[in-house]
């Protein structure tokens, strides 16, 4: 017969190593016994779902696909999926819904780092950093040129944020004392908050085609997939900056390809792509007006090590049935 402790062990699966400081949480809880993926890489699909198997919890990172068939290899023990990410476009909301499993997520805890981000690549791309560091290092840079190298400013422009959520106002916020004009956002609904940055809330064609930055800061939804296309790109001025840190889907990559090397738009910025990792040989990246980072939105030492806390208390508060400090109710 076995003792009643050794029962109320749950098992959990990690699915790929986290901060020390989440780490330290499971394992100081003693509720649990925690098999981890001990990678910086990706789980391989095989190995998520023979992990999986049996756990009363699962934490999973934004590139890990969280559907049917990984619910159903883990089993009716199931109770909660704890995600290190503010997005859940990985996870199969309905199927999750329907099994009764509760979702822990991350948000608040990134927005500061990722609106920064946001505003740190918008500034790079406008104003050409990595094309100067290029110019400096391949002796590119003669003399000083009255035209060359130049970009564009954010004061006296029109600024438009599609999806003024928490990161969508951060990055206003942030924006608005470059000297910023105009403020439009779109999305499904207008928010009352956005009086603290005198957002004016506009039709999505009226944002694209009066902005001269477009910052893309919306979820990804089946709404969402794909609405920055072609139609999208010609409305946008030809002056027009367009950055994303949103998700890679979004955006249509062969439309802005397209935009790009013909001159309809001015210049990208992408911290977000289909796939992640992109490519190297993909032809976004033979552009000089198309900056591309790694996902990097919330990458702080303190900010991934808050986004570890987090969603661990949130896998222990679903496993003990207990209030989550950031439930996703869906």
């Amino acid at each position: 017969q076995h003792t009643s402790w050794f029962h109320s062990i749950m098992k959990v699966f990690i699915t790929r190593r986290i901060p020390q400081e989440g780490m330290k949480i499971l394992s100081q809880a003693g509720v649990c016994k925690v098999s981890l993926w001990d990678s910086d890489e990706t789980v391989p699909r095989a190995e998520l779902l023979k992990g999986v198997a049996g756990a009363h919890g699962l934490l999973c990172l934004l590139s890990d696909k969280i559907d049917t068939e990984v619910l159903d290899a883990a089993g009716p023990n199931l109770k909660v999926i704890s995600t290190l990410s503010v997005g859940f476009d990985h996870m199969a909301m309905d199927e999750i819904k329907k099994r009764g499993v509760r979702v822990g997520y991350t948000p608040d805890v990134l927005t500061d780092a990722t609106a920064e981000l946001t505003v740190a690549l918008l500034l790079a791309t406008a104003r050409r950093l990595p094309e100067g560091v290029v110019e400096v290092k391949n002796g590119g840079w003669s003399t000083w040129k009255p035209l060359w190298l130049c970009g564009y400013g954010l004061s006296g422009s029109t600024v438009g944020v599609i999806g003024l959520g928490r990161i969508g106002m951060a990055i206003a916020r942030r924006l608005k004392p470059f000297g910023v004009k105009r403020l439009l956002y779109s999305g499904r609904t207008a928010k009352s908050y956005a009086a603290e940055v005198e957002g004016e809330y506009v039709p999505l064609d009226t944002l694209v085609s009066e902005s001269d930055f477009v910052v893309v800061s919306c979820a990804l939804t089946p709404e969402t997939q794909g609405l920055c296309n072609k139609d999208f790109f010609i409305k946008m001025k030809n002056t027009a900056v367009f950055i994303n840190t949103s998700r890679g889907a979004v955006v249509n990559q062969e439309d802005l390809y397209q935009a790009l090397s013909s001159g309809q738009i001015a210049c990208a910025g992408l911290d977000v792509t289909t796939p992640e990792p992109l490519p190297t040989d993909h032809p976004l990246l033979t552009l000089n007006n198309c900056v591309v980072l790694p996902h990097i939105g919330s990458a702080t030492y303190s900010t991934r090590g808050i986004m570890a806390e987090l969603s661990a208390n949130n896998l222990l508060a679903g496993l003990q049935g207990t209030d989550m400090p950031s439930e996703l109710k869906f």
